[in-house]
C-alpha cells in the first residue's frame, strides 16, 4: 500500500511515493533540473503558466514510478501541497484565462491597503486575521480593473494546488486553509467574508464547493489516468499550502510547536490556538491544516521573500563557477562571525510583509575593498538572511509565540551548518533538522485523509532527526554585536 505526494513549488515541481506501513520514501523526484522561469514583465511582477506545473509534475511522477516499479493499483491516495497565494483563474470550460500570479508577485499591495482603509483596520484583522495585503483576493482585485475581458470571463478562481486537483480529477474545489491564505475566511462568522466580497465586487459563483483538508476531495478521473498511469478513481485526499503543509511534515500541530523553511522564500512558522494577529500584519495567521469551525489550530506565519533566492543569485552571479552550493556554504564558513563588518540586508525579491509591504531591494553595507573577499560577502548573505528571521521573529515573540524549539526540514539553506547554527545562535533557539520535505508530508497527509493513519502521531512516527543545533552561549556577544549593526542598517529605509 503506497501514498503519493506532490508539491508544487515555484522552483520545480515534486513527486514523492511512500510506503503507507512504514513511512519508507519508495522513490522520489522533481522536475525541472534548473529552476522553473518565473516571468517578470514589469518590476515587481511575478507569474507562472500553470500548464506549466502539470507538465513538470507529469514528469516527475513518471520518473517516480518508473523508479519504484510499483502498480498504480497499489496507489491508495494522493496529497497535494502548493505555493501559497498564487492565483488561477478558468473559464466554464476549465481552461486557463491567464499565467498565475505567483506568491512573491507585489502589484496589488495598494489594492489591499485601500481595502484595509475602506473595510476599517480593526475589523479586518479581528475577522481576517490580516490585512488583505498582496494576498489572493487583492491579485483578483488587480486582475477585474486592469484586466476586464478577462476577469468576464472568469468562472471559478483557485490556488495553485487547486489547479493540480481540477488537472487530476476534472472537479474544483477549495479548503477553508486555502480560503485563509487567499483572504478569503472569516473567522469570527466561519464562512466567506462578506466585507473581502462586498468591497472588492467577487461574486459567490467565483468560489468552488469548500472540501475538508483531510478526507476525499476527489478522485483521479479517465483522462488523468491515461496521462499518469494511475488508477481511475484513486482519491485526492489531502491539499494544503507548503507551509503549512512543511509543518505536517514536521509532525507540527499544537499550539506552541514551531516549524520553518529556507527554500526561495524563508517562513517561520508557529502554531496557536488564540485568533491573534499583528496590528501591522507583519507576520500574518492562517487556518492550520487541523483548524476546523469548532476547533482552533492557527498557524502564525513569518516569511522572508528574499532567502534562497539570493544565494542563487550570487552563485550565478559572483563568478562562482564550478563552486556548488556545498563550497559555497564551506567558503561563507572560513569568514568569522559578523563577516568583517559586512551586513546583507536580504529583501530583493519584491515586497516584504515585516516591512509594511514595502519593496526596498537587496543592499550590501561596509565592504572594504581591502580586506573583504568572496567568503565574507557569501557569509555575511547568510547571516542577512538570519537576521532578517530574527527580525520577524521578534514581532511573534511580542504576539506571545515562544520560540524555544524550531524543526526543519534538511534542505535547501538548512544543508548549510553555518545557517542552521547562526539561526540557533541569534534565536537562543535549539534548532532540529529533519529527513523529510513538502512531496512526503502530502503523501502522509493523504494517509490521514484516507484514514491509514489513526492519528498524526501514527502518521508520523517514523520521522528522523538528523541533526541538533543548540544556542553556542560563549558566541553569544559576537552574534548579538553583528545582528544590532545590520537593524541599524535597516533602518536607513524607514522601516
Amino acid at each position: 500500500m503506497y501514498l503519493l505526494g506532490y508539491d508544487i513549488g515555484s522552483s520545480s515541481v515534486k513527486a514523492c511515493l511512500v510506503k503507507a506501513d512504514s513511512g519508507e520514501v519508495v522513490a522520489s523526484d522533481f522536475h525541472p533540473k534548473t529552476e522553473m522561469k518565473i516571468k517578470a514583465i514589469r518590476p515587481g511582477w511575478a507569474e507562472q503558466e500553470s500548464e506549466e506545473w502539470w507538465n513538470n509534475l507529469k514528469i516527475a511522477h513518471g520518473s517516480v514510478m518508473r523508479k519504484s516499479k510499483i502498480k498504480a493499483e497499489e496507489i491508495k491516495g494522493i496529497g497535494i501541497t502548493w505555493q501559497m497565494h498564487g492565483l488561477v483563474l478558468v473559464d466554464k470550460h476549465q481552461e486557463v484565462l491567464r499565467p498565475a500570479i505567483i506568491w512573491c508577485d507585489s502589484r496589488a499591495v495598494s489594492y489591499g491597503e485601500r481595502a484595509f482603509k475602506a473595510i476599517g483596520e480593526e475589523r479586518c484583522l479581528s475577522h481576517l486575521l490580516n490585512s488583505p495585503g498582496n494576498f489572493t483576493a487583492s491579485k483578483l482585485a488587480w486582475v477585474k480593473e486592469n484586466e476586464p475581458a478577462i476577469y468576464e470571463k472568469v468562472d471559478k478562481l483557485m490556488l495553485p494546488g487547486d489547479y493540480i486537483a481540477m488537472k487530476l480529477s476534472g472537479d474544483i474545489a477549495m479548503t477553508i486553509e486555502g480560503l485563509s491564505e487567499g483572504i478569503f475566511w472569516d473567522f469570527k462568522t466561519k464562512s466567506l467574508s462578506e466585507d473581502v466580497l462586498s468591497y472588492f465586487g467577487i461574486p459567490k459563483s467565483f468560489f468552488p464547493e469548500i472540501k475538508p483538508v483531510f478526507g476525499i476531495q476527489a478522485q483521479v478521473s479517465t483522462t488523468a489516468a491515461r496521462e499518469l498511469g494511475l488508477k481511475v478513481g484513486t482519491p485526492i485526499s489531502y491539499r494544503a499550502g507548503d507551509q503549512p503543509n512543511n509543518a505536517l511534515s514536521l509532525n507540527v500541530f499544537n499550539p506552541g510547536e514551531i516549524a520553518s523553511t529556507a527554500g526561495t522564500s524563508g517562513v517561520v512558522y508557529g502554531i496557536s490556538d488564540r485568533l491573534d494577529y499583528d496590528r501591522e500584519s507583519r507576520v500574518n495567521t492562517f487556518a492550520h491544516v487541523n483548524y476546523t469551525k469548532d476547533r482552533q489550530r492557527l498557524g502564525i506565519l513569518l516569511c522572508i521573500n528574499g532567502t534562497g533566492i539570493l544565494n542563487s543569485w550570487l552563485k550565478q552571479n559572483l563568478a562562482l563557477e564550478g563552486l556548488s552550493y556545498a563550497d559555497m556554504n564551506l567558503l561563507a564558513a572560513q569568514s568569522p562571525i559578523g563577516a568583517k563588518g559586512i551586513s546583507v540586508v536580504p529583501f530583493g525579491n519584491g515586497a516584504e510583509r515585516i516591512l509594511k509591504n514595502k519593496d526596498i531591494s537587496c543592499s550590501v553595507h561596509g565592504i572594504n575593498f581591502n580586506i573583504h573577499t568572496k567568503s565574507d560577502l557569501l557569509r555575511a548573505a547568510q547571516e542577512g538572511i538570519v537576521f532578517s528571521y530574527e527580525y520577524g521573529m521578534e514581532i511573534m515573540k511580542e504576539m506571545g509565540m515562544d520560540i524555544h524549539l524550531i524543526r526543519a526540514g534538511y534542505a535547501n539553506m538548512f544543508l548549510s551548518p553555518l545557517f542552521a547554527q547562526t539561526l540557533s545562535n541569534v534565536s537562543g533557539a535549539t534548532v532540529e533538522l529533519f529527513n523529510t520535505d513538502g512531496a512526503v508530508g502530502a503523501a502522509k497527509g493523504a494517509g490521514m485523509g484516507i484514514g491509514i493513519y489513526a492519528t498524526h502521531k501514527e502518521a508520523f512516527a517514523s520521522l528522523k532527526k538528523l541533526f541538533v543545533f543548540d544556542p553556542e552561549k560563549d558566541k553569544n556577544d559576537a552574534y548579538i554585536e553583528a545582528y544590532e549593526k545590520w537593524k541599524s542598517r535597516l533602518k536607513n529605509y524607514s522601516i
